[in-house]
């Protein structure tokens, strides 16, 4: 506890670390006030959207703070920036000049990061739409408003409000610590954690329902810490590969000559073949309920239940294919090879040039295959936590998106702060060890920083 206060002594004195650590509160703070503001023209008292919190609604609900359940002008949060940017990353691979743009530095990112609000704009407009006329009921609209204009100004309230939360992520990635739009997503995750603990120990300990008690409860809050510590596991493995770099002398300074390692993840594809694989896992639903006489299809209805063993073990299979098609997009070993060789680098007892790029490529197809696997296990821990009568808002918590978000983050943030004590000559946050990050992934552009 002594070395605790000390660190935290250690963090108060260095001045910039202190001041970024009090933006990043202050920015989080407005983000979570401005994440009760209900839109113009609804009253939240009559607001009851209990859809808004189970399947793919309640994920989003969960990544927005409970913004979306509340309709908050945070409601869509910034999920429409992430899916902006998966759908830029994806144009780099198969459009030319996107390619190009990601080849041309600072400028080519400016120009990307500018591509990518505007279409973070359009996308917004569009999902809009989409929530007021789903999400809000007639009930909760001012009689004042007719029904025309309320949701034409909600569309630019809405759209306003993602703008304002992607500022704030920016801000606090410039002026704070940690990865601003990661920030407010787990603090959005976060949020709902203490009331799905308190339902949780409710339902175990206190009412007519009540089952299992004080020890099972306690059982589940050591089986969540096994799980945390399963996926810090998962995230943080890494294969290193030996690089020797040859040995050069210019003028008076010998360059080179030393050993360094790349570090390829297990999971390099972070937590994007588990959203790849939810948004067909929500297919089934979707047809299901456009066509209303197919609902009696057993084969759909199993799809469809997220608890069903026929449901986890497809899911299982889109994870792990994914896996190795974000990986192989994102990962690019022939760039690699090339950077290595350019550098006069070479791994002992490979050939430079193609065998080099091969014996990458072997690497990271052998390190993907158990990856990806871990990563389906955490996947569909929720839905088996579930099955077993643990409450679906505290299950969520158990693995899938949300768990692994929270583990990078507080990985990425803690890594940071650790830097910067250890520039000023300060012990890190550990007595032993180092706190490691997500490292960055390597692809044809550089290297581009690990997904949410």
């Amino acid at each position: 506890m002594k070395n605790f206060f000390t660190t935290l002594s250690n963090i108060w004195k260095i001045e910039d670390l202190r001041v970024r650590i009090l933006n990043t509160l202050l920015f989080l703070l407005i983000y979570r006030v401005g994440s009760y503001v209900a839109l113009p023209g609804v009253d939240a008292n009559v607001l009851n959207n209990q859809a808004a919190k189970e399947g793919l609604l309640g994920l989003l609900n969960m990544f927005a703070g409970g913004s979306f359940s509340r309709a908050s002008i945070f409601a869509l949060g910034v999920m429409p920036y992430i899916s902006a940017s998966i759908v830029v990353q994806l144009l780099g691979i198969a459009v030319p000049y996107f390619a190009k743009l990601q080849k041309e530095g600072e400028s080519g990112r400016s120009k990307i990061n500018q591509w990518t609000r505007y279409l973070t704009i359009a996308i917004t407009m569009a999902q809009a739409v989409g929530y007021v006329r789903s999400q809000i009921t007639p009930n909760a609209i001012s009689p004042v408003l007719g029904s025309g204009w309320f949701t034409l100004s909600s569309i630019f309230v809405l759209t306003a409000g993602t703008l304002f939360v992607m500022w704030l992520g920016e801000k606090i990635t410039d002026k704070g610590i940690g990865n601003g739009i990661s920030l407010i997503i787990m603090v959005g995750i976060i949020a709902q954690l203490p009331a799905a603990i308190i339902d949780e120990f409710s339902s175990r300990v206190s009412g007519a329902n009540a089952t299992g008690g004080p020890l099972l409860f306690i059982v589940e809050i050591l089986a969540l810490v096994g799980v945390v510590m399963f996926t810090i596991l998962v995230v943080q493995g890494t294969r290193k590969i030996a690089v020797q770099y040859a040995k050069r002398i210019v003028g008076n300074k010998q360059y080179g000559g030393v050993r360094q390692y790349i570090p390829l993840k297990v999971n390099a594809a972070g937590v994007m073949p588990i959203i790849f694989a939810q948004a067909l896992m929500f297919i089934p639903a979707t047809i299901s309920s456009f066509f209303p006489d197919i609902q009696s299809n057993s084969v759909l209805m199993a799809l469809s239940n997220y608890t069903s063993w026929l449901h986890n073990l497809v899911f299982a299979i889109l994870i792990i294919l994914f896996t190795y098609f974000y990986t192989a997009i994102t990962v690019n070993p022939k760039q690699m090879s090339d950077d290595m060789k350019k550098n006069g680098g070479f791994i002992p007892g490979v050939a430079p040039g193609n065998a080099t790029s091969d014996y990458i490529d072997a690497v990271i197809s052998r390190i993907t295959l158990p990856g990806s696997i871990f990563l389906a296990i955490i996947a569909i821990i929720p839905a088996l936590a579930n099955i077993l009568h643990i409450n679906s808002q505290f299950a969520r918590f158990f693995g899938g998106t949300s768990l692994i978000i929270l583990v990078g983050v507080v990985l990425d943030t803690l890594q940071q702060i650790e830097s910067h004590l250890l520039m000023r000559h300060y012990d890190g946050l550990m007595k032993t060890g180092r706190v490691k990050g997500r490292t960055a992934v390597p692809t044809a552009a550089g290297t581009v920083p690990p997904a949410i």
